[in-house]
């Protein structure tokens, strides 16, 4: 038996249990159990995702214990995850120790799956009055661990902030969860390498680690980290799909689409990681095999993920490269229902046309998009990327001087890399060297990112302008 990275788990004591447990199954002879020790290995089979032998062993601890109750939280649990909220209340009413903190914890989790967050909170403040000091800090630990499992990461956070001096592991993980689900990435970042420090090898926290440096942009950091992951457990699916992203976004396709295969085969191939290989596919221009990529992606998709736009949209992509227009333009049109920016996708559409010269018919579906988004400066921005992306650099530039002169006023910090790169195309060096000043004082970022293939690799880009400056004036 493998290193799970949970303490209880890996711990001498459960897997004596777990040992004699196995045996007895093997053997067919009976063994006594209560119903918390099964309920803990049904805990562990579905930690390793061994749901079926989860089941098992939670239908043996139900017809032992049929009023026990973990067993019953266990699959009140399992209803709520499937939403079938009354089934789960039927499994709580079951219950006969109603003064089992699980059981008080499973009503609060109703309430959340019936949205009654407030009385949620209203029940725990006033349960909140019945617990012992010396059990407090476990008790708001357990709070927030419910709220973060329902994505109520302001709530879990406040109340965190009800202990203090809590300085367990535990908690510092919990709390590096909530700040990455509050979109506080350095400073989940910052806990999580306290932890690494402690305890450097936890697969489980270089993960999280990976998670919020990739999150916050730092692409080569979440490599680094995932790699240390990697080394502890060479199979960890999390570890293998956080190297295949931090690649992907890095640039580095052919590595990228080695990990999304070893993601595969340790956990199977979901749509995410089909749709990043088959995107990655078409970067390396292998339309071919990124078109059957992506369609494999679509073929085991549930249609409410919230990938399938993004499948049909590089799906599209991929038919425009290979010159089947009317395949690409149907890809849009399947967005049409979807939950997705669908003015986005009229802009990809007018660029897909504009991409096979059919200029009139593109010309109206940009119109129709800015329209419909109200001249957002941010959809003009994509429709003049995308006529300079078509090779209609000298329309892009005359586009550009109306876009900053009427249109955006000086908070807006987006396109200029763009203007620098027309100008740098058409030879006009005095513009060129003025949008470019202006691209990197306002967003460096697009800068590196649009006009780094003209400056050295490894040179940042807030000294893009100098450097052009003396190569230009010499």
């Amino acid at each position: 038996m493998k290193k799970t990275g949970d303490d209880y788990f890996d711990s001498e004591e459960f897997r004596t249990t777990l040992d004699s447990y196995e045996e007895s199954v093997r053997t067919g002879h009976p063994l006594y159990l209560d119903a918390d020790d099964l309920a803990d290995i049904a805990d562990y089979y579905h930690f390793t995702g061994e749901d079926r032998q989860a089941d098992e062993v939670i239908d043996y601890a139900l017809s032992l214990y049929p009023n026990s109750t973990l067993p019953n939280v266990y699959r009140a649990r399992e209803e709520l995850n499937k939403g079938d909220v009354d089934a789960a209340q039927k499994h709580v009413d079951s219950i006969e120790q109603k003064d089992d903190p699980e059981f008080h914890y499973i009503q609060v989790e109703l309430l959340l799956a019936r949205d009654k967050v407030e009385e949620a909170d209203r029940y725990l403040r006033q349960y909140l009055r019945t617990i012992a000091p010396e059990e407090y800090q476990d008790f708001v630990m357990d709070v927030a661990n419910i709220y973060f499992d329902y994505g109520l990461n302001e709530k879990a956070y406040e109340w965190l902030m009800r202990t203090k001096g809590n300085n367990s592991n535990d908690f510092k993980e919990l709390m590096a969860r909530t700040l990455f689900g509050l979109g506080k990435y350095k400073d989940s970042a910052r806990i999580f390498n306290e932890l690494i420090d402690k305890n450097p090898y936890s697969k489980r926290y270089w993960n999280g680690l990976a998670n919020a440096q990739f999150m916050n942009e730092d692409f080569s950091s979440s490599v680094n980290s995932s790699e240390y992951a990697i080394a502890i457990d060479p199979d960890d699916p999390d570890s293998l799909i956080n190297k295949a992203n931090g690649l992907y976004r890095l640039g580095n396709f052919e590595e990228a689409i080695r990990y999304y295969d070893r993601y595969g085969e340790m956990a199977s191939p979901d749509e995410f990681s089909l749709l990043h290989k088959g995107s990655s596919l078409v970067n390396l221009n292998q339309y071919d095999t990124g078109l059957q990529t992506l369609k494999d992606a679509v073929e085991i998709c549930p249609k409410d993920s919230p990938f399938l736009p993004q499948i049909y949209q590089e799906l599209a992509f991929c038919c425009s490269a290979l010159g089947q227009l009317d395949e690409a333009l149907d890809y849009i049109e399947r967005t049409r229902d979807l939950d997705c920016d669908h003015i986005d996708m009229l802009v990809l559409k007018g660029h897909i046309l504009l991409e096979h010269s059919h200029i009139h018919e593109a010309e109206e579906v940009f119109k129709n998009a800015m329209i419909r988004s109200e001249e957002d400066p941010l959809v003009i921005l994509r429709i003049l990327v995308s006529l300079y992306d078509n090779k209609y650099v000298k329309a892009a530039y005359e586009m550009f001087k109306k876009f900053f002169a009427l249109i955006v006023n000086e908070d807006f910090n987006q396109g200029y890399s763009y203007m620098a790169l027309c100008c740098w195309d058409l030879n006009f060096t005095e513009e060129f060297l003025m949008y470019l000043r202006l691209a990197v004082e306002r967003n460096p970022r697009e800068a590196r990112q649009v006009l780094g293939h003209l400056f050295p690799e490894e040179m940042a880009a807030k000294d893009y302008y100098q450097y052009m400056y003396n190569k230009l004036k010499k």
